[in-house]
């Protein structure tokens, strides 16, 4: 078997093994009890698919002549960081919950690059390019994960007003599995704090030295409009929540709002290139 078709046949089946993993963790979270060992082994079946999820994104970007890249390789890439991530933080606080969410859209995000694969953007643009990219892959793998600690808390919040009218008069047992919203919320704005500091050097070193890191002046074409007002959304959210104490929906509005226009900025936008338009 060749390289190249050892890394396509990879790709497949570590997507496969993330489906697989997601629906583990589904039927256990739903489960009455669930055995120690069994939760230990999902955590590290995590980490290893973690890890050869990554040596399939540094395969994509680095394997052939150049630096190969495009919108495949950044969903794979922040898929593949935001997977990290949630494994870290289950270190300190359980996200199971999270799991069966993110794991099967990662699943989709490693064989993206197999599907599109990008062409070669920076064979020769240096360092300073590089890590303005892995700043941005970075932003958005934290504020991916915001996103959908979000989405969860939406969620959970609703689930706990449908629980005070039902005889019961609590959520399902796979809510109870998560941390309090509290809990959920402090977490929510420390992911989103960190990632938008990540943002602001992104933004900033596109705009102050586009014409070193891109090899042309700055543009204000769409994709630095969405990436400006994704950074404003995000701005506004941290100050409205240090000034006027924002919580709750208004938070997570804010947040989905904020990553919706984060995902126009590049990824959306490099999708409409290369599958849309098939440019490169």
């Amino acid at each position: 078997m060749s390289e190249t078709a050892f890394y396509g046949a990879l790709h497949f089946v570590t997507a496969a093994l993330y489906l697989l993993l997601a629906r583990r963790v589904w039927v256990s979270l739903n489960a009455a009890a669930e055995p120690v060992e069994r939760a230990a082994k999902q955590r590290w079946a995590l980490l290893a698919l973690a890890v050869v999820h990554g040596v399939l994104v540094v395969h994509g970007v680095l394997g052939g002549s150049g630096f190969r890249f495009g919108f495949a390789h950044a969903m794979s890439a922040t898929l593949w960081l935001t997977v990290l991530i949630l494994w870290f933080e289950g270190i300190f606080v359980s996200l199971r919950g999270l799991q069966p969410v993110v794991l099967p859209v990662a699943a989709i995000g490693v064989v993206l690059p197999v599907l599109f694969p990008g062409s070669i953007v920076a064979a020769d643009r240096g360092l300073g390019f590089q890590l303005h990219l892995l700043a941005a892959i970075l932003a958005y793998s934290l504020l991916t994960i915001a996103a959908l600690h979000a989405m969860l808390m939406a969620a959970l919040d609703r689930e706990l007003h449908r629980g005070e009218g039902s005889p019961r008069g609590q959520p399902s047992r796979l809510f109870l599995q998560i941390p309090p919203l509290l809990a959920m919320e402090r977490l929510l704005f420390r992911l989103i704090s960190a990632g938008f500091v990540l943002l602001t050097l992104t933004v900033g070193s596109g705009l102050l030295f586009s014409e070193h890191l891109f090899g042309r002046a700055l543009r204000f074409e769409h994709k630095t409009v969405f990436a400006l007002a994704a950074w404003a959304v995000f701005a506004g959210l941290l100050a409205g929540r240090m000034i006027f104490g924002w919580r709750g929906r208004v938070a997570l509005r804010w947040t989905l709002a904020g990553f919706a226009m984060l995902l126009l900025a590049y990824v959306g936008s490099r999708f409409v290139l290369e599958v849309i338009l098939q440019r490169v």
